[in-house]
């Protein structure tokens, strides 16, 4: 019994083995079946393929664009199929940009369907089977892909044309499925017409502007109403305080958050993050070297800023410090000073100071150099520091902003307006050399003075 049973269940698995063995088999026929029927329909002779290879390059791209190959492809399947395609001229420049666009647009895809279909004969016509004069009729009517309807008619001066659209290649591509013509121009169904216009007329009735919040007028705090009509000689309707007070693009640019005692921030560290920013920019390394070498200078920096000080450095590159003389860097504390004139503590950016001078013309800025100013003013298109030959123009704009630093880079090293006339008046009028006494003359000389002034004169009659 046992055996039995067994063997009804070996002769089980053998059948479902066959069977799960014949089905991939049977599978893989199918779709062998699939490919070489659909290959046997399209093939490298085909119309549809001299089309996407030859001249017609645009309404290749615009077959392609409107999903149409699949379409084309079981047409040439059914039918001997009759393609009138414009000239690459006719759809890049002869039509109208607006109506190209709308063809373009995702939305639109059905009415750009219509349009290339409607170019498409289910039938073949060859040159040979236009009508002519000879022939019982002057003109010929052909249904087209899309259920339309094209016109080939022969005219008197001997032109052949298709819906008033001149054939200027007849039968340029001739395969065995199909026959391609080409024509002067792009044939647009009266639909497709009738799409566009309606879009058209759709989006200027849609076209509503959003209203959103209302304004307020950063020089009254108050909201703004529309601009009334003012009578010729009337008064200004703001007061002149108002109307000169500078806008918020003309502000400061705004530093974060307050300062005080208490190191609110880490000056320090923001001091060496500039260095390093001036460092890695390129083009900064003397002026970056003098702030690593003037310890106190960086220290005293970072102190101010941690109290919640706001800095604007004007930063001379190297090609500008290279033109510093040695009587310059010479005298005690010169470096300092220099330094401190390039200080505005102020925060500046660059859009901030481009729009100030524009506006007020030439504006004076405080520097760290007590009293000295430092004046800006538009000039070519940019801010220029200190009129006349010692000037210097905003070079490199906001290399080192953090609402704290603005570092901005310059091509001239400043000096105050006053030491550049007196330098000048000392190159221009040297004084003449005058011979040097010995120390003994100059020593009697003084004590002739000094005793002149105790009244002690005639004691000494050396010193007539």
């Amino acid at each position: 019994m046992g055996g039995h049973i067994y063997d009804i269940v070996a002769a089980f698995l053998i059948f479902f083995a066959q069977i799960s063995l014949s089905l991939p088999a049977r599978r893989t026929a199918a779709a062998t079946a699939v490919r070489s029927s659909s290959s046997s329909q399209i093939n490298s002779n085909s119309v549809l393929v001299a089309l996407l290879d030859s001249h017609y390059t645009e309404m290749a791209e615009l077959v392609e664009k409107a999903l149409l190959l699949q379409t084309l492809e079981d047409a040439v399947g059914k039918y001997n199929i009759t393609i009138f395609a414009p000239k690459n001229e006719a759809l890049e420049g002869n039509l109208d940009p607006e109506f190209k666009r709308f063809l373009l647009e995702p939305g639109n895809l059905k009415s750009l369907q219509k349009l290339l279909l409607s170019h498409v004969i289910p039938s073949r016509v060859n040159s040979s089977d236009w009508p002519t004069h000879n022939s019982h009729e002057s003109a010929q009517h052909h249904a087209t892909l899309c259920n339309g309807e094209l016109r080939l008619e022969f005219l008197p001066s001997g032109e052949r044309v298709v819906d008033s659209a001149k054939l200027i290649r007849p039968d340029d591509v001739v395969r065995p499925d199909g026959v391609i013509h080409g024509i002067e121009r792009l044939l647009v169904p009266q639909t497709v017409v009738e799409d566009f216009n309606r879009r058209r007329n759709l989006r200027s009735i849609s076209a509503v502007l959003p209203t959103g919040a209302p304004e307020v007028d950063p020089r009254t705090h108050r909201l703004k109403k529309p601009a009334s009509a003012v009578p010729v000689g009337a008064p200004p309707i703001l007061p002149i305080y108002d109307a000169i007070a500078p806008g918020p693009d003309l502000a400061p640019a705004p530093a974060p958050g307050p300062g005080g005692p208490h190191h609110h921030f880490d000056g320090e560290a923001q001091v060496k993050d500039f260095i390093q920013t001036l460092l890695h920019y390129g083009g900064y390394n003397e002026l970056a070297d003098i702030l690593v070498n003037l310890t106190s200078l960086a220290s005293e920096m970072g102190r101010l800023v941690s109290e919640g000080y706001v800095i604007t450095v004007l930063a001379p590159n190297d090609e500008a410090m290279a033109k510093l003389t040695t009587d310059q860097l010479s005298e005690p504390g010169a470096p300092e000073q220099i330094m401190y004139y390039h200080m505005i503590p102020e925060y500046q950016t660059e859009e901030s100071m481009y729009n100030a001078v524009r506006r007020f013309g030439k504006v004076r800025y405080d520097t760290l150099r007590l009293p000295h100013k430092v004046t800006a003013e538009e000039a070519d298109g940019s801010v220029k520091f200190v009129p006349g030959d010692a000037s210097a123009y905003l070079f490199d704009p906001d290399i080192y902003t953090d609402g704290r630093i603005s570092v901005q880079g310059i091509d001239g090293v400043l000096f105050p307006v006053e030491e550049t006339k007196v330098a000048e008046m000392k190159t221009k009028t040297r004084p003449a050399k005058i011979a040097t006494k010995s120390t003994r003359g100059k020593l009697l000389e003084v004590a002739c003075v000094m005793l002149g002034v105790l009244g002690q004169e005639s004691r000494f009659t050396t010193c007539q």
